[in-house]
């Protein structure tokens, strides 16, 4: 969510915190600011909506200095206006924060009987108060820093500046993340490494609990019982994290014309002429009884696939649970059971706390992720890359076709270790699977289709999908990219679970897209689809050659996809679901890649 940057450095900081923050625009945000020392001097500036208008601001009001902290805020406590925007500051000291302080009220109450009153209304600003009262007490910058991160409970990631301290600031995470990068005569803090890419490709990452005290020479970082500690400095790779549309409208056209070649890239990492290899340590999966996979969003709908796949491949009995109940209904997890967490950050707090959760109960906890050094990845006894390369669009693409090929690549090859699948089966579907990428370019050709369809649902209040089977879940990440991208209202079912409910919005104003290929459950899901039809119901039909002339003509609108084997139509049929919601945002004039209230990086619960 709300993305951190803070540089000690040797040139005018200003448009160094402006182009830094830029690269953190993903994550979401409705406000950003910046704080510098100059001549010892600390000031600010913030504005509201984009960052242009940050920018704006500092043409006209301009801020000094080399020494410098900057924010982009997704509005939890408080409005996004100027004066909830960060950096927030009391007296000598500016914070800047990403996460929720679970107990600023009962701080506030305290700083209230000291006469502190608060001016915003943030959980922040207690940050900056309570830092400020311990600089009054006489405490020094680091001394008053550490004593308020003493008193916080909650989810943060920090980021101090002083008055009169050019050469000093402090970082702390506790739930969030943060990274240290380190300079030629500099320093840098951030959210994560794209912010850094530019100025550094040596970086630190705080772990949990981790505070750093910064100058422009040296970090010392500290753990959470106060410890002296090193931390292992990694390079990054600068050309990987490189933010550039290349010529596409968005990021999320981009990143939806990207698949076949990523696709190919994360086939290459896990698929050798001799089946499946995965990294060391690997799986075993004749010792595995059950699996408990957790994750969010778009991420909970590739488990959800896979939940197909595990239990008609490899006959393994499978969990799926949304990361923020999860660990809430306190699960008993018995003995031979694993758990597979997904995220594409690797850093969605809720997933992470569920892997918490499962430390000690599981006998194996693996993840499948985008960002090998996240938290998630590091905490697991196995990390997967999806090797999607950076997705910068809010809404997931190119991540979510990647999860579901490393998905199933673990699908697969559970069933050959539980004895349910022989090699020669393996290497056909390990076949079709390489044919992927160049169907995904089939599929992308018909994309004047989807935006003809599009420009009609665009004048749609409300849409159905439905599905069966493997196009289940499809047909929910379809409903979701919809309405968090063109905020349409838009539901998902179960085709069988049409009588049951929904067919009581059926009419001649609803369109209802089924995702339907020529499959062993087609003929039941095109009954499902007349009766929708019987109703006045529009039907948008996805399928390919076989499943269009079973169905025949009265149809409203059908699109045909190539044909591919059942166990693969997931990866494939994930396409039309990205594409019918990008062109209808693009219809309706939508914020594509940031839409309204949503954040890339969820990072808090």
């Amino acid at each position: 969510m709300c993305g951190i940057v803070g540089v000690l450095g040797t040139h005018e900081v200003a448009p160094i915190l402006v182009d830094a923050l830029r690269r953190l625009e993903y994550r979401g945000y409705d406000s950003a600011g910046i704080a510098t020392i100059n001549d010892g001097k600390l000031a600010r500036r913030r504005a509201v909506g984009k960052l242009v208008n940050l920018s704006d601001l500092l043409v006209h009001d301009p801020l000094a200095g080399k020494s410098g902290i900057g924010h982009t805020r997704w509005a939890t406590h408080g409005a996004p206006t100027v004066a909830n925007a960060h950096p927030h500051r009391a007296g000598d000291v500016a914070v800047v924060h990403n996460g929720i302080i679970e107990n600023y009220k009962e701080l506030r109450a305290e700083l209230a009987q000291a006469g502190i009153e608060p001016q915003t209304q943030t959980d922040t600003e207690t940050i900056a108060l309570l830092t400020h009262q311990f600089l009054a007490s006489g405490k020094s910058a680091t001394e008053a820093a550490m004593a308020t991160l003493g008193r916080l409970e909650g989810a943060f990631a920090l980021a101090f500046l002083f008055e009169g301290e050019q050469d000093l600031m402090i970082a702390a995470r506790k739930g969030s993340p943060l990274a240290i990068g380190h300079g030629d005569g500099e320093m840098y803090v951030g959210s994560d490494a794209f912010a850094l890419a530019p100025m550094t490709n040596q970086v630190t990452y705080l772990e949990e609990g981790d505070s750093a005290i910064l100058t422009r020479t040296s970090v010392e970082i500290r753990d959470a019982e106060g410890r002296l500690v090193n931390r292992e400095q990694k390079t990054i790779q600068v050309d990987a994290a490189r933010v550039d549309k290349d010529g596409y409208k968005h990021f999320m056209a981009k990143e939806i014309a990207e698949q076949p070649s990523v696709l190919a890239n994360a086939l290459s990492a896990y698929v050798t002429e001799h089946g499946i290899a995965l990294p060391d340590p690997g799986i075993d999966f004749s010792k595995i009884d059950r699996l408990t996979m957790v994750a969010c969003g778009t991420a909970f709908y590739a488990c959800f696939t896979a939940k197909y796949w595990f239990e008609q491949l490899a006959g393994m009995p499978v969990e799926v649970d949304v990361a923020s109940e999860f660990r809430y209904r306190e699960p008993p997890i018995t003995k031979g059971t694993a758990a597979l967490f997904v995220s594409q950050s690797g850093e969605t707090a809720d997933t992470l706390a569920a892997l918490r959760y499962c430390q000690g109960k599981a006998d194996k906890i693996f993840s499948v992720v985008n960002v090998s050094e996240s938290s998630i990845a590091r905490e697991s006894d196995l990390a997967l890359p999806i090797h999607a390369g950076a997705e910068i669009g809010v809404a997931s693409t190119k991540a979510f076709t990647c999860q579901l090929n490393v998905l199933l690549l673990l699908a697969l090859k559970a069933a050959v270790e539980r004895g349910r699948m022989t090699q020669d089966r393996l290497e056909d579907i390990l076949e079709g699977l390489r044919a992927m990428p160049g169907t995904f370019n089939a599929a992308l050709d018909r994309d004047a289709d989807f935006s003809s369809i599009s420009s009609r649902l665009a004048e749609s209040r409300d849409v159905l999908f439905l599905g069966r089977g493997l196009m289940y879940p499809l047909a929910l990440e379809g409903a979701l990219k919809l309405k968090e991208i063109s905020y349409i209202h838009a539901e998902a079912y179960a085709s069988g679970e049409l009588k049951h409910g929904p067919i009581a919005l059926i009419d001649q104003h609803m369109p209802v897209v089924v995702f339907a290929p020529k499959d062993s459950l087609f003929e039941k899901t095109v009954s499902n689809m007349q009766e929708v039809m019987a109703r006045g119901g529009k039907v948008v039909l996805i399928t390919d050659a076989a499943g269009a002339e079973a169905a025949g003509e009265d149809v409203w609108r059908t699109v045909v996809l190539p044909a591919v084997p059942e166990v693969l139509s997931p990866l494939l049929y994930a396409l039309p679901a990205q594409l019918l919601a990008y062109h209808t945002a693009v219809a309706k004039g939508t914020d594509v890649d940031q839409p309204r209230n949503l954040a890339k990086s969820v990072t808090v619960e």
